[in-house]
This record gives structure tokens, sequence and C-alpha cells, in this order.
């Protein structure tokens, strides 16, 4: 068995945890949740709590009945199974990897085959590569944090990699093409999250892993997705080129073509050109309204998203009323997601170019509470672009 730094009890309540996607905050207020009154009266504070998760995650306490009763709650799970049973191999490769582990989703026997395959990469087969896409899909969603997308989506890429080192050929090149994916999408989460740098350098990686991979489509994909960095980079005309680069790789599917010049339209926004930008928008809503094809990759290509696309052109060629125009002809309800915070920021953005003050300031409020609930950043700093026009002076006449 290997060794580990922690007793093996320890090391799967921080894989439980982190398999939820639950902080140690979050797993502390769950034990008051659970607890009935009389007990949850009788619980230390919050801070408390979370220093004792602490302690038994590094091992140096083990719960005691009553902690393991609210744990076993809290988890959803019995005694036997939270204190380890028969799943330490599972236990042990979850926690040395950092790969999440999610409850339910897999069989002992799949959990028990892809960790045999972590410790010897030429064991990894079709299952293998079917385990890592299922897991990087599971956090493939609009309504979780995107701080927390990256914290789990970053350890999946990780192995990942390890694996399309080591592994057989077939399976290598499965794994290189996941490998791109993963990194895009977590390039995407740090462009949500505020972090350019962060979003470029994630991208970057998934350009060469598509172009290792040799494969054409998956290559115009992470293209397209990076000329959709449009705030994270300083030069609209790379932007550009990067647009036009996926379009050029050959015959996109339909989705596919109108993303890519959904994307040029915006370098081509940030630079000013105005007729360049409303001809690729067009270009763009013609390819979406051609039939649906099988393109493999996760991205919206939905009648809202292009025109949250349009609105943010419109912005930013200082044409606020056009904006406007389609902003109110959108319904306002929906789902709470980190999309929905930047749209918001945006109307907040166009209202302000438009000089409606009151419209501006409630869509700036609403932006920023669905901001702070979904951690949009990206969200916040557009907000903070949108400049509220000044309250109207009255002027009131002075009697001498």
């Amino acid at each position: 068995m290997v060794d580990i730094d922690v007793p093996v009890w320890a090391a799967r309540l921080q894989v439980l945890r982190r398999g939820r996607m639950w902080s140690q905050e979050e797993l502390a207020r769950r034990l008051a949740e659970v607890a009935d009154e009389t007990e949850r009266d009788r619980l230390p504070a919050q801070g408390m709590r979370v220093r004792m998760i602490q302690l038994w995650e590094s091992g140096e306490q083990r719960p005691d009945e009553r902690y393991t009763e609210l744990l076993c709650k809290a988890f959803g799970t019995d005694e036997k199974e939270l204190f380890v049973g028969d799943a330490t191999g599972t236990t042990l490769w979850h926690y040395l990897t950092g790969i999440p582990l999610r409850p339910g989703m897999f069989s002992a026997e799949e959990e028990e085959r892809t960790g045999r395959a972590i410790e010897e990469p030429k064991r990894a087969d079709d299952g293998t590569v079917g385990y890592f896409r299922a897991i990087v899909d599971a956090y493939n969603r609009a309504d979780l944090r995107p701080s927390d997308q990256i914290n789990h989506l970053r350890p999946i890429f990780a192995g990942i990699e390890e694996f399309h080192r080591d592994a057989n050929p077939p399976v290598r090149h499965a794994l290189l093409l996941l490998a791109a994916e993963n990194a895009e999408l977590i390039s995407r989460m740090h462009h949500e999250n505020g972090d350019p740098g962060e979003a470029l350098a994630w991208s970057n990686e998934a350009i060469r892993d598509a172009r290792e991979a040799a494969d054409m489509l998956l290559e115009a994909y992470t293209l397209a997705q990076r000329a959709g960095l449009a705030d994270a980079e300083a030069n609209p005309d790379h932007l550009v080129d990067m647009a036009v680069a996926a379009r050029e790789r050959g015959h996109l599917p339909p989705r596919m073509d109108a993303l890519a010049r959904h994307h040029e339209a915006q370098g081509h926004a940030l630079a000013g050109d105005l007729d360049t930008c409303l001809r690729r928008l067009e270009e763009s809503a013609q390819s979406l309204a051609e039939p649906e094809d099988d393109t493999p990759y996760h991205f919206d290509c939905s009648v809202e998203a292009h025109n949250a696309l349009c609105v943010g052109c419109l912005v930013d060629l200082g044409r606020a009323q056009g904006a406007i125009e389609i902003l109110e002809l959108q319904s306002s309800e929906g789902p709470t997601t980190y999309a929905a915070a930047y749209a918001l920021a945006r109307m907040a953005h166009a209202y302000a170019e438009a000089h409606e003050r009151e419209r501006c300031v409630q869509a700036a409020r609403e932006a920023f509470v669905m901001a702070r609930r979904t951690g949009a950043s990206r969200a916040i700093h557009e907000l903070a672009r949108a400049h509220i026009p000044p309250q109207p002076t009255r002027h009131r006449r002075i009697l001498l």
C-alpha cells in the first residue's frame, strides 16, 4: 500500500468533502444544519467547527461519536463507508492525485480499474478515457462558481497529462484530445473569474495540445475560443487573427463557424471597426440558422448567447441605444449563473452609456448581487467600466 502523510480515514474525509465541492467552511455549516435543535445549541461557533475539520483532515484528531454521526448525516453515508471500509485503494488514489471523487457516479470496479491505471498508465484503456471524460463533463456546468470549477479541473488535467505521456498510442491520443478540451475549459473559467493572465496561459496550453493531437477541428475550436477572450487580450488584431485562423482550418460545422465569426466580431468591435463587426455578426447569425450539427465540443450557440455578444459589441462600439433595444426584447427570467451576471453587468453598462441613470443603477445592483452569488468576477469588472450618470441637479429659486 502507498504511504500517505495522514491516516486513511482522514484522507477519506477530505476526499469526500472535495468531491462534493464543499469548502471546510461549507462542511462546518452543514454539520449545524443536520443537527437537531438541542444538538445545534451545543455546537461550537462556525470558526471553531472549521478548526475541528482541519484537525480531522490532518489526522491530528479523530471525530468523536457525536461528530461522527453528524458527518454521516452531512455526507449521506454510514460510519463504515465514512471511515474507509473496503474502499482504501480508491481513497488513496483520489487523495494523492487530487482528482475529485464523485459519489455514486462510478462503480467500485470502475474506481478500482482507474486507480490501477493511475499506478501504471500502460493499463489505461477506453474505460479510463471514458472515466476522465465523464468527470470533466460533470464540472462543465454553468451553475458552478468558476473558481470551484478551476480547483477541481486542474488536478484532472494533471492526471490526463500524465496518462497521455505514458499510455499506449490509441489511448494517448484520446487523452491528448481530452486534455486540450479540459485546458480550454479551465481557460474560460479563469476568464470568468477575472484572471486574464491565467486565461491566456491555459488557452495556449489548449492550442498546443490540440496541435500535438493533429486534430484540425479541435484546433479550430481552441483558436476560436481563444479569440473569445476579448477583454483578456490587449491586442484586438490578434483576436481577429485567431478567429480567422480557426475558420481557415477547413470547412467548419455551422455552430463552430458561428463561434469563430462571433469572436472575430468582438475583436473588430474593440478595434472600432463597425462595418466589419456587423458583417461578422450577420454571418454568424446565418450559420446559426443552418440545421444543427454534431459538433462534439461544449459551447453556448443559442440565440440568447448571440444576442448577448451583439450587445457587447455595440457597447464597445459606442452604440448603446442599439444594445438597449436588443436587451429589452429579451426575457429577464432564467437561471442564476455567472453568464447571467455578466449579461446584467453589460446591461448596466449600456444604460450608463445611454445616460439612463435609474435603469443603470437597478441593473448594476442586480448584477452585483448575482455576481457575488455566482463568483462572476468578470461581471464585477464590467460593472467597474460602467460610469453611472450623475443625479440630475434640481434648480431651486433662492429668495433674497
